[in-house]
């Protein structure tokens, strides 16, 4: 800019030609046209030419990619080091800055950047609080892709954490994520940092006035844990585990969409070992030399100890229903054929339901995943059938029966009064024991008569055989016999003529 102010002022107060201004400055007359006449307010750059790179032949590649990750979810969105390393696979061999560039212009110019917003940095100190929060991935799970809820726990100073996946955010499913957590932890953090989920805040009032959920508060009182809820939409309040459930989907999600999981028990076996992993890779934010591993065994002798687990269920009353069906969760199962018409308790649980009833357990099944649908434990109906033996022929729940039942069954239901037969061996299995039974009804079938029939009198025969007391073992001793045995069979003869005598 002073060579241009030099010019001026020569060629409009000096008066001097361009020519001369030229030999004087050694610019050419070209420059010093273009300095004269040309509005110049700020210092002149140099701008190189457009020309094509080794990026050029992947320009269409990166903006249909980066058009495409516009319109999907935040979460679900490609990093331009996947973007790189995709065209890197098909054969881009430049630099990574380059490609960064690229989508910083094409984003810039798309309108897409936003502000970033300033926040207070927070310090914890070693086993003071743990955050909570929950997020929601898209995976294929056997083979069907469901919308899976995360939860997931941070410890405030390690950073530790730990994931799990359910198929709601039940109260229940809260209650197991603590317990799966604080197991892997090995402790309990002093305070517990949540927003207001519905899960734990009924109601919220002015300020930090909040109606925690009654459950809910039961637990905290278990682990011993004080509650801190956030101000109404505030995440930044609970900045660690957001941080967590962005760094997740870069970390873990992308892989994990790579993998096969058969069920959520196999994802979150999954899960749990990649959290380990990542503990070892993973910096810690503040000490740089150290992993969070590293530092979480610091924090883990400053956490309170674990009580026994938490019994996490959603307890509600329910009447069982003529058909000895009870409805939790929008699914029915079954119950014991003498509850029908009564009142009882539903315990739901994560993975299985529990039916109670006058304080005892009297029914429990694994949960179903799906709505709508029934489970049936055929023993529940044993009594039932003793009364009403046809509904062996179409009955539902006796679909679920062992197979050798159901081949005593088939065969017993083929001749007139086989249902009868049929239920008084399944009256058997109370008594016996199914395991049992089942070894019976095997045996009775391999032995069965060429006509095939097979009665209850045989089932109980080989049940009495098999529960008949077995003859004690022979026991050697060191005991010697005095006089050894003679085999001498006229002895006989001889009380045979004596017997004789004294008939006569």
């Amino acid at each position: 800019m002073t060579m241009i102010g030099k010019v001026r002022r020569m060629f409009h107060r000096q008066n001097k030609s361009i020519r001369e201004i030229a030999r004087l400055t050694s610019l050419s007359r070209n420059t010093i046209h273009k300095y004269l006449h040309a509005d110049i307010e700020e210092e002149p750059k140099y701008r190189r030419k457009a020309k094509p790179t080794q990026l050029t032949p992947f320009h269409e590649t990166l903006t249909q990619a980066l058009a495409v990750d516009a319109r999907r979810p935040k979460k679900e969105r490609r990093t331009a080091w996947m973007l790189f390393q995709e065209i890197q696979a098909a054969g881009y061999t430049g630099c990574y800055s380059r490609v960064t560039d690229f989508i910083r212009a094409w984003r810039q110019g798309a309108g897409k950047m936003a502000p970033n917003a300033a926040f207070v940095p927070l310090h914890f100190e070693m086993g003071e609080a743990f955050q909570f929060d929950w997020s929601e991935e898209g995976l294929v799970v056997g083979g069907v892709y469901r919308k899976l809820q995360v939860a997931h726990m941070k410890l405030c100073a390690s950073r530790a954490f730990w994931l799990v996946a359910y198929p709601t955010q039940g109260h229940e499913m809260l209650f197991d994520a603590h317990t799966r957590a604080f197991t892997a932890f090995g402790g309990v953090a002093r305070r517990g940092i949540y927003d207001n989920m519905k899960t734990a805040v009924d109601k919220v009032h002015k300020g930090k006035g909040r109606t925690v959920n009654p459950r809910f508060a039961v637990m905290c009182s278990h682990y011993l844990f004080d509650p801190d809820f956030c101000n109404v939409a505030s995440g930044w309040e609970k900045g660690v585990v957001e941080k967590n459930v962005q760094d997740s989907r870069l970390r873990i999600w992308i892989e994990a969409r790579e993998q096969r999981f058969g069920s959520l028990a196999e994802l979150n076996a999954w899960l749990a070992s990649r959290c380990r992993a990542l503990w070892e890779e993973v910096k810690h934010p503040h000490w740089r030399d150290l992993s969070v591993a590293d530092v979480f065994e610091q924090e883990r002798a400053h956490l309170m100890p674990i009580p026994t687990p938490f019994d996490g269920y959603v307890e509600r009353a329910a009447r069982v229903s003529s058909t000895c069906l009870v409805v939790v969760g929008r699914n029915r199962y079954s119950v014991p054929c003498e509850f029908a018409g009564q009142m009882v308790s539903t315990r739901l649980y994560p993975d299985r339901v529990v039916v109670v009833a006058d304080d005892a357990m009297v029914a429990g099944h694994d949960r179903l995943a799906d709505e709508g649908r029934v489970r049936y434990d055929w023993q529940h109906y044993i009594p039932l059938v003793q009364r009403k033996p046809g509904a062996l022929r179409n009955g539902a729940p006796f679909t679920d029966m062992p197979e050798p039942l159901q081949r005593l069954r088939r065969a017993l239901l083929r001749e007139a009064g086989g249902d009868r037969i049929m239920a008084k061996v399944l009256a058997l299995v109370p008594e016996s024991g199914l395991d049992v039974v089942l070894v019976a009804v095997e045996l009775a079938l391999e032995q069965a008569p060429p006509s095939g029939r097979v009665s209850v009198e045989h089932v109980e025969n080989v049940l009495s055989r098999m529960r008949s007391v077995p003859m004690p073992p022979k026991i050697d001793t060191a005991l010697q016999l005095a006089t050894p045995p003679r085999a001498d069979t006229s002895r006989y003869d001889g009380l045979r003529k004596a017997r004789e005598a004294g008939h006569a």
